[in-house]
């Protein structure tokens, strides 16, 4: 197990929840991820369920910290991440 001070918390919400079978996970920050774009890729390297459901032409939102973020935020060791579709409503 990776040292506590390496490790990211990563949220899924909504159908990506669905789509991946776990609403949250823990995983040490690898360390060629430095932004949510290289995280976003890390993760598809899953394959399977990961690969589609983080595909770069599907509609996600992204927030580090609690904050929207963009592709290029960095993301640190003991950052929070949630990965979320975009909210729809009427």
């Amino acid at each position: 197990m990776a040292d506590r001070q390496t490790m990211i918390k990563v949220l899924y919400f909504a159908r990506l929840r669905e789509d991946l079978g776990r609403s949250s996970e823990e995983i040490a920050l690898p360390g060629d991820v430095s932004t949510v774009a290289s995280l976003r890729a890390h993760l598809m390297t899953r394959g399977g369920a990961w690969q589609t459901a983080l595909a770069q032409g599907r509609a996600l939102r992204v927030a580090v910290n609690q904050e929207m973020a963009e592709p290029a935020t960095p993301v640190r060791a003991g950052d929070e991440i949630a990965f979320f579709p975009p909210v729809t409503g009427g």
